[in-house]
C-alpha cells in the first residue's frame, strides 16, 4: 500500500481552474451573481458621501435657522439613499439565492465528475491507495470547496470592492487622513501575512492528516473480525492514537493561528479609529490645509464620515483575513480533488467488439439485437468492411512476462494454451502468480512482454469492456451490493429477466436457501450481505456469473469459503455452469482440480509442470508431492 502521498497544493492555478469551471457550469448565473455582489458592495460605500453632504448642509443652514428650506435639500438625499438601500437589499437577496444554487450545483457536478472518472481508473489505482482516503475526497475535500465557493470567494470579492470604493472616497475627501488609514492597514497586512501564512501551512497538513485518519478507520472497520480474532484491539488503539494525534497537532496549530488573527486585526481597527478621531481633531484645531481630489477645505463634515469609512475599511480588511483559512483549506481540498480527477484513466485502444449473434442456414453470422446465448467478435477493417467471428473461447498466453514493479518480475516466460471448452487449473503456493495470470487475461494489468490472444485476436485489439463481458469471474472475496438478492444476481447482466436470474440461482445451487429467506429473492441485502453466511454469499456470486452467461469463466478460489456439504451442491452447479465453456480455475484445494483437462503448477512466477491429474501423478514431481503430502496447499 502506497502511503506516501504528496502534500496538497495551494497553487494559484488551482483557484483559476475553480473559477473557470464555475463559469463553464453556469455561464449565465455566475455573471448575474457577480453583478449583484458588485452592486451591493458599491452601494455600501455610498452612505459616506451622503453623510458628508447632509452634515455640510446642516452646517450651512444652522446659522440661519431656516430648517424648512434645509429639509427641502436634505430629505431628497435621504430618500435617494433609502431607495439605494432597498435596491441593494434586493441584489443581496438575489445573490444569496443564486449562490446557493451555484454552490450546490457545482459540488454536485464535481462529485459526478470525480465518480465518473474514478470508474475509468485502472485497478492499480485502487490497489495502491487507501479506500478511506479516496472517500475523503467526496466528504471533507468537497466540504472545504463548499466553504470556498459559498463564503470565501463572495466575501473576498465583496470586501475588495468595498475597500476600493471606500479608498477612492477617502482620497476624494482627504489625502492626509487616507495616509493615516493606509498606515494602519499596512500594519494589519503584515500581521495577516505572518499569522495567515502559519495558519495556511497547518490547514494544508490538516487536510492530509484527515484523509489518512479516515483511511485508517476504514481499514479497521473492514478488518474488525481480524482485529478481534488476534486480540489486536490495544495495538489498533495505539496506531489510531498516533494518526489521530497528528491530526490534532495539525488542526490545533492551524486554528491557534487562525483564532489569533481576527481579534488582533479587529483591535488594530479600533486603535486606528481612535487615531483617526484624534488626528482629525488636531487638523481641525490647527486649521491644517486639506489636500484632496475634491478641493474641499478640512471641516467636521469630512472627519465624521471618515470615522465611519475607517471602520468600514478596516472591517472589510478583517473580513478578508478571516477568509484566508477557508481559501487555503478550499485550495488544499480542491488540489486533492483535482489530483483524483487528473489521474490517468485506463486506456483502451481496442476496436474489436463483442456482439450477440445468430447463424443463418448458410452458416453466416449476423448481429442480433438481444441476448441469444451466442457471441461473436465484430471486427471492423480499414477498407470499411466488417467481419464476424464466432466466439470459441480459445485463450493463449505466449511467453508472457509481467511485473507490478519494474524490474521485479512476477511472471516469467509463461505460456498457456486453453482450447475451447477446456478446464485449465492453476495451482501453486501463495504468491506464485496464479491470480496475476487471470488479471492479465482481463487486462486489469497489461503485460510487459509476450502476447495474449483470444480466439486468435490480440487482446489489445479488443475493447476492454467487451473483453470483460466475455469473461465471467467468481472471486474468493465476494462483494454484494446494497439491494435485493435479485438485484445482486442481475448485476451480472442488467437486462436479464427475473426468470433468467432464478434459473441462474438454481444452476448455482442458490435457489434453495434464497427461497427460505424472509422475502425470498426480494430480501434486502446491505453491508456486503452481512446477514448471510460466507457460503451463501458465494453462491449468489456464482449465480451472478451464471446469469451473465459468459463463454469463458474464471474461478478464483470460488469454493474455498464453502463447507464440504455446500461444496458438493455448488460443484454440481459449477459443473453445469462450466459445460461448453473455457474455464480457468485457481485453487489451493487440489481435490477441486482433479477433473481439469490441464493442471499447471506455478512456482515463483514460472510454470514448472503441466498436464492432467493422472499425468502429473505419474511424473511424481511437485504436484505429486503436494497431492500425496497434503490436500491443502500452504
Amino acid at each position: 500500500m502506497n502511503n506516501k502521498k504528496p502534500m496538497p497544493s495551494t497553487d494559484p492555478k488551482i483557484m483559476g481552474r475553480i473559477i473557470k469551471m464555475l463559469f463553464s457550469y453556469y455561464p449565465k448565473l455566475v455573471p448575474i451573481t457577480i453583478f449583484c455582489i458588485l452592486f451591493a458592495s458599491a452601494t455600501a460605500a455610498i452612505p459616506a458621501i451622503f453623510i458628508q453632504q447632509v452634515i455640510a448642509d446642516i452646517e450651512k443652514w444652522y446659522p440661519t435657522g431656516d430648517w424648512e428650506s434645509a429639509s427641502k435639500v436634505i430629505l431628497p438625499k435621504i430618500f435617494i439613499l433609502i431607495v439605494i438601500y432597498i435596491i441593494s437589499t434586493i441584489a443581496v437577496t438575489v445573490q444569496s439565492q443564486l449562490m446557493a444554487k451555484i454552490t450546490q450545483g457545482y459540488l454536485d457536478k464535481m462529485r459526478c465528475t470525480m465518480f465518473n472518472g474514478m470508474q475509468n481508473l485502472p485497478i492499480k489505482y485502487f490497489d495502491t491507495h487507501k479506500h478511506g482516503d479516496i472517500m475523503s475526497h467526496y466528504t471533507n475535500d468537497i466540504d472545504t470547496l463548499r466553504q470556498l465557493i459559498s463564503q470565501a470567494l463572495p466575501t473576498l470579492l465583496q470586501s475588495s470592492v468595498v475597500v476600493v470604493c471606500v479608498l477612492g472616497i477617502m482620497l476624494y475627501f482627504s489625502v492626509w487622513m487616507t495616509l493615516v488609514v493606509l498606515f494602519g492597514v499596512f500594519c494589519m497586512m503584515l500581521i495577516s501575512g505572518k499569522l495567515g501564512g502559519g495558519s495556511a501551512k497547518y490547514f494544508i497538513r490538516q487536510q492530509k492528516s484527515l484523509g489518512e485518519t479516515e483511511g485508517f478507520i476504514q481499514e479497521m472497520m473492514n478488518g474488525q473480525k481480524v482485529v478481534k480474532v488476534f486480540c489486536h484491539e490495544e495495538q489498533a488503539k495505539e496506531d489510531f492514537d498516533k494518526i489521530n494525534n497528528q491530526l490534532f497537532e495539525d488542526s490545533y496549530k492551524a486554528h491557534a493561528y487562525a483564532n489569533c488573527l481576527a481579534p488582533i486585526i479587529m483591535n488594530i481597527g479600533n486603535v486606528l479609529y481612535a487615531v483617526i478621531a484624534t488626528v482629525g481633531g488636531l487638523f481641525l484645531a490647527t486649521n491644517t490645509p486639506n489636500l484632496s481630489i475634491s478641493g474641499m477645505a478640512f471641516e467636521i463634515s469630512i472627519v465624521i464620515p471618515f470615522l465611519n469609512m475607517t471602520k468600514q475599511f478596516t472591517g472589510n480588511i478583517n473580513h478578508v483575513s478571516q477568509q484566508i483559512n477557508s481559501i487555503v483549506m478550499g485550495l488544499a481540498g480542491a488540489s486533492r480533488i483535482f489530483e483524483l480527477m487528473d489521474e490517468i484513466e485506463e486506456t483502451d485502444e481496442g476496436y474489436v467488439t463483442l456482439v450477440n449473434a445468430l447463424i443463418d442456414d448458410n452458416g453466416n453470422i449476423t448481429e442480433a439485437d438481444k441476448h441469444t446465448g451466442m457471441w461473436a467478435w465484430k471486427h471492423p477493417h480499414g477498407d470499411g468492411t466488417t467481419t464476424y467471428t464466432k466466439l470459441q473461447g480459445e485463450v493463449t498466453l505466449n511467453e508472457v512476462d509481467f511485473a507490478y514493479v519494474e524490474g521485479k518480475n512476477v511472471l516469467t516466460d509463461v505460456s498457456v494454451y486453453a482450447k475451447p471448452g477446456q478446464k485449465v487449473a492453476f495451482v501453486g503456493a501463495t504468491g506464485a502468480g496464479k491470480t496475476t495470470i487471470t488479471n492479465l487475461i482481463n487486462r486489469f494489468y497489461d503485460i510487459a512482454d509476450g502476447k495474449i490472444r483470444y480466439d486468435g485476436i490480440n487482446i489489445n485489439k479488443i475493447k476492454k469492456s467487451d473483453l470483460r463481458t466475455s469473461l465471467g469471474i467468481v472471486l474468493q472475496e465476494t462483494n454484494l451490493f446494497t439491494g435485493t438478492v435479485m438485484d445482486n444476481i442481475r448485476y451480472g447482466r442488467l437486462e436479464a429477466t427475473d426468470e433468467e436470474c432464478i434459473a441462474a440461482a438454481k444452476l448455482a445451487g442458490a435457489d434453495d436457501f434464497i427461497t427460505r429467506l424472509p422475502m425470498g429473492y426480494d430480501t434486502e441485502l446491505s453491508n456486503n450481505g452481512s446477514n448471510l453466511s460466507q457460503g451463501q454469499r458465494q453462491l449468489i456470486a456464482i449465480a451472478r456469473a451464471a446469469v451473465a452467461d459468459p463463454p469463458v469463466m474464471i474461478l478464483d478460489e470460488a469454493t474455498s469459503s464453502i463447507d464440504t456439504r455446500t461444496e458438493a451442491i455448488v460443484q454440481r452447479g459449477m459443473d453445469k455452469l462450466m459445460e461448453g465453456r473455457t474455464v480457468f480455475v485457481i485453487a489451493h484445494r487440489l481435490s477441486t482440480v482433479k477433473n481439469s483437462d490441464v493442471i499447471m503448477v506455478l512456482d515463483h512466477g514460472k510454470i514448472i509442470e503441466r498436464g492432467n491429474h493422472k499425468e502429473l501423478i505419474d511424473k511424481k514431481g511437485t504436484y505429486y508431492q503436494l497431492y500425496t503430502g497434503a490436500f491443502e496447499l500452504e
